[in-house]
């Protein structure tokens, strides 16, 4: 879910399947863009405010980081959900501490990092990030040939729905993501309608259907994400990404990019965070980690407190070097 993404920004609230990351404060996963934590700031508190996106991989970093901070480090965590853009802001401003996966805003990067230096970077997550097209394994192995986008047009009709008008159906995830698909059905000239889900759960609720059924379907998704494991998937070669070939998102007509993905802090937290601080930057897993506590999270239904708290009895050699 512009993702130097890229840069995608995901939704702006969760469907009831995946409101599953609760703030600290007792209130539902409401949209806090323009409201800072109770705690951010606190004089002599320990306390951290760490910003959570509405995507089940971004709530798994949180909800491990958040147990660690609370049960090793005795912090009192604030977790507050702002949209990948405005996340930017609400850390530049202090109102949040720590942003502990974002995938690629260079204009905010240079405006808060570079310019204002009011944002730290804090190193890589230890994941790397994947945007692209995607059909179910199943409709590859009878037709290899989908898997070229110059092929896609003659599987149009076979993909159409009714919600697509007549043409393919291309399925998003919320309007509220920033992605180059509808520029790139109109430059590769294909005979697609992107059509929303709404969000990530909507999304993944179509797709589990569709795999049920055994029907074809082309989807926008991404990588690392737990639904691989649920519905596996065969990715659609678009023509390959070369670096400033989405530069012009009018224009664009490329894969989307392989992002490593990075956490930042808030500056002053950066400086004066002491071992929260210190514990967020080197708060480094791996792909793996990630998808296992999302799983438990999203299919098993575990609370992101019960997942965190698996993942942490599973893997002291991991999280131990994090405290150090």
């Amino acid at each position: 879910m512009t993702r130097h993404m890229t840069r995608r920004t995901r939704m702006t609230t969760m469907t009831a399947g995946l409101a599953v990351l609760l703030l600290a404060t007792g209130c539902g996963a409401a949209d806090m863009t323009k409201q800072a934590s109770p705690f951010a700031g606190a004089q002599g508190a320990k306390t951290v405010t760490l910003s959570v996106q509405s995507w089940v991989g971004a709530q798994s970093n949180v909800a491990v980081a958040q147990y660690l901070l609370q049960h090793k480090l005795g912090y009192r965590v604030d977790t507050v959900q702002v949209d990948e853009v405005p996340a930017w802001d609400a850390l530049s401003q202090g109102r949040v501490d720590a942003l502990l996966e974002d995938w690629g805003h260079p204009e905010q990067e240079k405006r808060y990092v570079q310019d204002k230096k009011t944002i730290a970077p804090a190193g890589g997550l230890g994941v790397t990030g994947h945007i692209g097209w995607y059909v179910p394994t199943y409709f590859a192995e009878q037709h290899p040939d989908v898997t070229d986008w110059r092929n896609l047009n003659k599987y149009a009709s076979q993909l159409r729905t009714a919600e697509s008008g007549g043409k393919g159906q291309l399925l998003d995830g919320s309007p509220s993501y920033v992605t180059n698909d509808k520029a790139l059905v109109n430059n590769l000239k294909l005979n697609y309608q992107v059509v929303f889900a709404g969000s990530e759960a909507a999304q993944i609720t179509q797709m589990r259907q569709f795999a049920k059924e055994k029907k074809p379907f082309l989807t926008y998704w991404y990588a690392p994400q737990w639904l691989f494991k649920k519905v596996p998937m065969t990715e659609v070669k678009l023509p390959a990404y070369k670096e400033g070939c989405d530069a012009d998102a009018k224009k664009v007509a490329c894969a989307y990019p392989h992002t490593p993905l990075q956490k930042y802090l808030n500056a002053d937290f950066a400086k004066s965070g002491g071992k929260a601080a210190r514990f967020l930057k080197k708060f480094k897993w791996t792909t793996e980690d990630q998808n296992e506590v999302a799983l438990m999270i999203a299919d098993q239904k575990l609370t992101p407190e019960e997942a965190a708290k698996k993942w942490v009895d599973g893997h002291a050699s991991t999280w131990k070097a994090w405290l150090s």
